[in-house]
This record gives structure tokens, C-alpha cells and sequence, in this order.
């Protein structure tokens, strides 16, 4: 009777573990793939904008001049 106890507890122990490995690699794959795809999108979406223009604040004056074919305003 012992060794049937002693079986069904290293068995059930065995079982539990292996519950619970498959439960930790189960979540470690979901979170792996969560970040994916959250790295995707940010790399797409950060591909999408437009990239800002600088513009110069210093107050140059306004050089207007005329080639022969039109008046060229230089701002």
C-alpha cells in the first residue's frame, strides 16, 4: 500500500510541475508575442509621419529680386 501511496504523490507532483512549466512557457510565448507585434506597429507607424520641417526663427531680411523671367521672393 505504501508504494501505491508513494507512486500516486510522486505522480501527481511530476504532473503538477509539468502543469506548470507548460503554463510559464504558454504565458513567456504570449508575452513574446505581444512585444512583437506592439514593435511592429511602432516601427510601421513611426514610418508613416511625416517628417517635421525646421524652420528658422531668425529674422533675415526679404531678398526679392528679378531673373528676366519672373520676380523671385527669397523669404
Amino acid at each position: 500500500m505504501q508504494n501505491v501511496r508513494a507512486f500516486l504523490v510522486i505522480t501527481s507532483a511530476i504532473a503538477i510541475l509539468a502543469t506548470a512549466a507548460l503554463l510559464t512557457a504558454s504565458l513567456t510565448v504570449a508575452f513574446v508575442g505581444i512585444l512583437a507585434v506592439l514593435s511592429i506597429g511602432r516601427a510601421l507607424s513611426q514610418r508613416l509621419k511625416p517628417v517635421p520641417v525646421r524652420a528658422n526663427a531668425d529674422q533675415r531680411a526679404m531678398r526679392v529680386w528679378n531673373d528676366g523671367r519672373g520676380t523671385i521672393i527669397d523669404l
